[in-house]
């Protein structure tokens, strides 16, 4: 055996030495994985033999059975001193992978939720990661677990999938969904196999990336490469990762690293802030955090005042911003974000004309915000939506449940037996729990309340079908400002049909969103808004407290009824009434509180069941109106299940 062979075994030795000491020290298992212990009844699985080709390296985390993984560290490096056969072994392959021929035989893996157990050749793994190989040409069978609802089994079928098109181990995403983005993201069509040109153009573009995630701090213990990917690919186009120097390309990165870091944790992580934040009083905190002498605020709006009541309800609240800070505020409005282009124009005009405070006012401007957010990060960026889970751009929405559970009341009060009409809007998030409430109010003045349930996000006119069932109260859209004009145009509020057929307005929830622009702006005044500890993601989600949610109710609610829901308004916004803070038993039977329990923010913004006495079901993506279908992709109760469309 040559001198250079035998260095090199002494070296991978030391460093073999090196992390078992390590890991050993960490109380971490020193060797390898061992599949068969971590699949005892892997003989009841299926294996399907794949053909040959190469494998990252760096998904090998073990060996089939337990053999002689007492040779080799948990990153496959030799433990054995130099006179021992696997020694010996190890330096002939060396010798041979020094040779013009190299090491060529595959080796034979098991994969199993796509990482890698060696059955033969271990030691030519070990030789190869000594040498910095980063693939390694491999037959495969791959162990299929049993099909659950865990994620990460439902993850693992989905890369199944995708790998049959393309061929790829490198991306592993832990939860499902994630695949049909990235294909969305590369522009490729569900079921589309990629040709073998771009299979290998992908790969490189990976490792151009990885590459920069590495050099920025990840992987740790949270982040993840392919989440990194993910978000990075909704500011970028995917052919940049070709374009851009390695500098260039770790500068866009970097500018998104705290919405990494916020995204791999995303449950964890949003905050969800349930009223305007007091001003800051120490003088420290005023001095690390100065707060702002003038504002310069730019709004958003899709469509225009004459097309969309729901622009008009923001730009009065415009209009009351205007006139609460007369001289500490400027506002400037920019109608028509229509597409991601129009968007993108008028948030860069908006920046170029100073503004520092920016509100987009759909959840379907969301991307073009945190295109604008990158590249602007010194302008405040927040979007109206049901919490974004991003850090550079921040959330807010109103508590809309609130309203709908003295809806619900006046509702139980007005019907004349005991069923009531609900039309629901889109299944996402809030939408449940504005639904459950109305119950749940209903049920305060009519124990025996049921909630015919229709939508309008699906085919046919919901109020219709709610007449034909018999209802005789009816839910309809909330007022989009606070004006009573609204309710009598039959669209909107909680009302009555009579014995005529005619609409009879009661009352409706009316969103305040002058109040809720002058809290935030406040909160920004104050200095409050940027005070922040660590990357986070923050979602402002007001109610009655903050006077951002009201309930406008007409002549034809008994003074009675009035006098009740006018009672209990009060009581939640003083928090002695919480809606949900009772027995709540979903549609299937299973308890959800047995009434001593308080949801927390989160757990009532994410509800996804209806409860026991609501007839009707959360629509299908697939039975969506097609005009609907892009604010459910956006803010879907189960986003992540959704089919990719391109």
């Amino acid at each position: 055996m040559n001198f250079t062979v035998r260095e090199e075994y002494a070296a991978a030795l030391k460093e073999g030495q090196k992390e078992y000491a390590r890991l050993t020290a960490l109380g971490k298992d020193p060797g390898p994985a061992v599949l068969e212990e971590l699949l005892p009844d892997m003989g009841k699985l299926t294996v399907q033999e794949l053909k040959s080709q190469e494998i990252p390296m760096d998904r090998i985390v073990g060996t089939r059975t337990r053999g002689r993984t007492s040779a080799l560290t948990a990153g496959f490096l030799p433990l054995l001193p130099e006179e021992s056969e696997f020694a010996q072994k190890w330096m002939a392959l060396c010798e041979a992978n020094l040779s013009d021929t190299g090491l060529r035989d595959p080796i034979l893996c098991y994969e199993y939720l796509g990482n890698f157990y060696v059955q033969e050749g271990n030691k030519r793994v070990s030789v190869l990661k000594h040498f910095g190989n980063t693939r390694v040409m491999s037959n495969i069978r791959r162990v299929l677990p049993e099909r659950s609802d865990d994620p990460r089994i439902r993850a693992y079928y989905e890369f199944v999938d995708f790998h049959r098109l393309t061929g790829s181990y490198e991306v592993q995403f832990q939860k499902p969904g994630q695949y049909a983005k990235l294909l969305a993201a590369l522009d490729k069509k569900p079921g589309e196999v990629w040709p073998e040109e771009e299979r290998r153009r992908f790969s490189a573009r990976l490792h151009y990336f990885w590459e920069a995630f590495a050099a920025l701090g990840g992987p740790g213990k949270d982040l993840s490469a392919e989440e990194a990917l993910l978000l990075w690919l909704r500011v970028y186009p995917y052919e940049q990762l070709s374009t851009l120097t390695s500098k260039e390309l770790k500068a866009t990165l970097s500018g998104l690293w705290e919405d990494v870091q916020v995204t791999a944790t995303e449950a964890d992580t949003v905050q969800v802030k349930t009223a305007p934040e007091e001003e800051q009083k120490s003088l420290l905190t005023k001095i690390i955090s100065p707060a702002p002498k003038r504002l310069n605020v730019a709004i958003l709006y899709q469509q225009d005042e004459i097309v969309s009541t729901w622009t008009r309800g923001h730009m009065e609240g415009a209009e009351h911003l205007k006139a609460t800070f007369p001289d500490q505020v400027t506002v400037r409005e920019y109608r028509h974000a229509d597409t991601p282009e129009e968007t993108l124009t008028l948030l860069d005009t908006a920046v170029e004309e100073g503004a520092d405070l920016v509100f987009t006012t759909t959840p379907l401007l969301l991307g073009p915000t945190l295109k604008a957010a990158v590249k602007h990060p010194k302008v405040r960026f927040l979007n109206c939506s049901a919490s974004t889970g991003l850090s550079s751009v921040r959330s807010y929405y109103c508590r809309i449940y609130e309203g709908k559970f003295i809806t619900g009341l006046i509702a139980g009060a007005m019907a004349r037996d005991d069923r009531i009409g609900y039309v629901a809007s889109y299944p996402i998030l809030g939408v449940p729990a504005s639904i459950n409430a109305f119950l749940l109010g209903a049920r305060m003045t009519n124990p025996r309340a049921k909630v015919l349930l229709e939508w309008s996000c699906l085919e046919g006119n919901a109020v219709e079908k709610l007449i034909a069932r018999g209802a005789s109260v009816i839910s309809n859209r909330d007022v989009p400002v606070p004006n009573a004009h609204y309710m009598g145009m039959g669209e909107y509020g909680t009302y009555r049909i009579d014995e005529a057929g005619r609409l009879c307005p009661l009352a409706s929830p009316c969103w305040m969103w002058g109040k809720l622009y002058e809290n935030l702006v406040r909160t920004v005044l104050s200095g409050s808004y940027d005070q922040k500890k660590a990357p986070e993601a923050i979602h402002y989600w007001w109610g009655m407290d903050s006077g951002v949610i009201d309930v406008q109710m007409t002549d034809l609610v008994p003074e009675g009824t009035r006098a009740l829901a006018v009672s209990l308004m009060e009581q939640i916004k003083t928090g002695a009434l919480l809606p949900f803070q009772r027995q709540l038993v979903s549609q299937d039977g299973t308890l959800k509180n047995d009434g001593s329990l308080e949801l927390t923010s989160r757990e009532v913004l994410t509800m996804d069941y209806l409860l026991d006495g609501v007839e009707g079901a959360i629509p299908a993506y697939e039975d969506l109106l097609p005009m609907s279908r892009a604010l459910v992709r956006e803010l879907g109760l189960h986003k992540e299940d959704l089919p990719t469309e391109v």
